[in-house]
């Protein structure tokens, strides 16, 4: 296994909404499992940049390779060809339970006196975390490798009696609560898992090779099946189990279906190039900026995106307005993690090193400027000054999402709460401190309907702060639980704002110590509320 102690530092000053993971999996016998899995995870690169992984089995045993890094910088040709195996699982992180570590990279791994080897790549957010790690530290089970939800759940599975991984997991996978799409094996058997809502994606792929069908794929998204070129096949369900060996595919459910996808994923997680639940990510983005110029129209000359997620969004505005389309923007693409610790200088360049003006388009026009969220702020603001400086007469601000007022729990590290600038302003107070001439975001019924998607099967608690998946009413809720970093709020935490990791529950609580009552506090304010 490779080993680093240096964490990339980020240059960006205001970075957006980052999701949990990526994750892959490839049985194929005949096939260097471990190049599929690394063009995989490749693929899923948007999905986590702080650490990839990638853990291969030849039927005896299981070699785990990973670091922190991009893809690309973990692993070589040489990497590669030392994986050897007919099956491989790999991973691409961004912590959302747990610090950035080589210990919390992923695949995690363990080792199990029941039936061998077990690796596992997670991608979600468990919420019943410190409920688990009690019971398991009450059990036989070895004592935590990492500080991960998903390393938790690998303790578990490897801690089951058995005498199958595939016993083990219907056992554990009835236990966990929160978003989890889980790709694991052993060293003979690949396994994929979704939990109960499907808050997070995950499908099946037929792996073909010069027109003969070679192996199966599960991957975060249809894109990364089309990179390895897999044939979709189909989603794995909300609560199923899916296990692949010699003897084809088989399916368990652990768990009745409660569906509600992240309508986040449509917004800016995925690919545009995925299809989630029958839908495609692009043209719903397209559809979105449609809906957006009919809610929000504006008297402008030109449409531009804020690259990339802005863009299909400013197609469909663009469509809709009969105003012209036009690249205003340019951004760099390497841009975004560096080995290179940034000094004060460069980080006061802020947007600029990743989006720079192309001033003959710009100057002396009108501008609607489309992007697809707003977390804090500081991009946007940047952003209209830097264009007013490159000559634009006017800039409206055109947001593809509505407002995000509420934290997520289920796998997207949003700002804390008190961070969201739409938190506690207004629209028009946001368009004032953006600098704009004017701001509008699109509606949450105008997104549901441009994602195809029955409303009450989509989670949309960053918007609406309705959580879909009870949320713990004691101990601690937050990244660096597993660390003892976790704190419990009662009241004003001192005069400072609450992040969402600091959570406290109004009353009436269940045996399981889950919420029953549909709202619930943070500093003493109403938080969100739970569905019912």
């Amino acid at each position: 296994m490779a080993d680093t102690e240096a964490l990339p530092a980020s240059t960006d000053p205001d970075p957006a909404p980052r999701d949990a993971c990526g994750v892959f999996g490839v049985w194929a016998p005949d096939e260097e499992v471990s190049k599929l899995a690394y063009y995989g995870i490749y693929a899923l690169q948007h999905r986590g940049q702080e650490a990839a992984g990638i853990a291969v089995a030849d039927g005896r045993s299981i070699l785990v390779y990973k670091d922190l890094g991009l893809v690309a910088q973990v692993f070589d040709e040489i990497t590669l060809g030392s994986l050897q195996g007919h099956l491989a699982v790999g991973h691409t992180r961004y912590s959302t339970t747990g610090s950035c570590t080589w210990e919390n990279a992923q695949p995690s791994y363990r080792s199990s006196p029941a039936f061998g080897d077990v690796a596992l790549g997670h991608n979600g957010n468990l919420t019943n975390t410190a409920e688990l790690a009690a019971r398991l530290a009450s059990g036989p089970g070895d004592p935590m490798g990492s500080t991960t939800d998903s390393d938790l759940i690998t303790a578990m599975l490897a801690a089951h009696p058995g005498p199958t991984l595939t016993d083990a997991a219907a056992d554990v996978l009835s236990l966990l609560r929160g978003a989890f799409s889980l790709v694991f094996c052993d060293s003979s058997t690949l396994y994929a898992a979704r939990d109960p809502h499907g808050v997070r994606p995950l499908v099946l792929g037929r792996l073909i090779s010069e027109g003969i069908e070679t192996g199966w794929v599960v991957a975060s998204e249809t894109a990364a099946l089309d990179i390895v070129g897999a044939r979709f096949i189909r989603e794995v369900d909300p609560g199923e189990l899916v296990t692949i060996d010699a003897d084809g595919v088989r399916s368990r459910h652990f768990a009745p279906v409660t569906r509600h996808g992240c309508l986040f994923e449509y917004v800016y997680l995925a690919r545009p190039d995925t299809t989630i639940a029958g839908r495609s990510v692009n043209a719903t983005r397209v559809e979105v900026g449609r809906v957006l110029a009919r809610e929000a129209p504006a008297v402008a000359d030109l449409v531009i995106p804020v690259p990339q997620s802005g863009v299909p969004a400013a197609v469909g505005f663009a469509e809709a307005s009969g105003i012209p389309y036009g690249d205003g923007l340019v951004k760099n693409p390497y841009v975004g993690r560096t080995f290179i610790q940034p000094s004060q200088t460069i980080r006061q360049l802020g947007i600029r090193l990743k989006l720079n003006p192309l001033r003959d388009v710009i100057a002396g026009r009108r501008l609607v400027v489309v992007d697809d969220s707003i977390v804090r702020g500081n991009t946007q603001q940047a952003l209209v000054k830097m264009l007013r400086e490159a000559g634009a007469t006017e800039v409206h601000v055109r947001i593809s999402s509505p407002p995000v007022r509420w934290p997520c729990f289920y796998g997207i590290d949003f700002a804390s709460r008190a961070e969201l600038i739409a938190n506690g302003l207004g629209v028009e107070q946001i368009r004032a401190l953006l600098g704009a001439d004017s701001l509008s975001y699109v509606s949450l019924d105008g997104l549901v309907a441009a994602s195809r998607q029955p409303a009450d099967e989509l989670c949309r608690a960053c918007f609406d702060g309705i959580y879909p998946v009870p949320l713990p009413a004691v101990g601690h809720q937050g990244k660096y639980l597993l660390e003892g970093l976790g704190r419990e709020v009662t009241g004003g935490m001192n005069g400072g704002d609450p992040s969402p990791d600091d959570l406290v529950v109004l009353s009436d609580l269940d045996p399981l110590g889950e919420v029953s009552v549909e709202e619930f506090l943070v500093d003493g304010q109403p938080a969100g509320f739970l569905r019912p």
